[in-house]
């Protein structure tokens, strides 16, 4: 599996990404609908927001990005495709997040966590700090968890 930068011109496979991800929790039609704007991905912002993907055999498995300036920002989305759950794309994937965001000079990083996804984040040292309101679902409260981070990056990178 390789991680590496996003191109603005795979941001509509990775807003289809998102939302085939989200729908693997059995959310309905209308949710995913209310949802859809918050989980597109726009060329303009791949960059900006340190988007990167995981990749194998030329088939995008998930992608995570680290939004924001130095000294916290956040883990402002990050999906793994349903058929790769289960498979360590995701603790590659939030390694690299957390490895990026060291190297930008980063602090800590919040995740407004899917609840679905609390468990995962959890398993990966994120700490629960409270509750935020969903930016799609109005009266929705979503986990918020945070991530301090501390010593040296170490930046793994698969064979190519």
């Amino acid at each position: 599996m390789l991680i590496r930068d996003a191109r603005p011109d795979e941001a509509d496979d990775l807003t289809e990404l998102a939302l085939r991800s989200k729908a693997h929790w059995g959310y309905d039609e209308d949710f995913m609908a209310a949802c859809r704007d918050e989980l597109t991905v726009h060329p303009s912002e791949v960059e900006v927001r340190r988007t990167a993907l995981a990749e194998q055999d030329g088939r995008v498995l998930g992608f995570t990005t680290v939004d924001g300036k130095p000294p916290e920002g956040a883990v402002g989305m990050m999906f793994v495709d349903p058929v790769a759950i289960g498979q360590g794309v995701g603790r590659k994937l939030f390694e690299h997040a957390l490895d990026t965001a060291r190297n930008a000079g980063f602090t800590r990083l919040t995740i407004d966590a899917d609840p679905n996804a609390e468990p995962f984040y959890r398993a990966m040292g994120a700490v629960r700090i409270g509750a935020t309101p969903s930016g799609s679902i109005a009266g929705r409260m979503l986990p918020l968890l945070s991530v301090t981070l501390t010593g040296s990056a170490h930046v793994r990178r698969s064979p190519a």
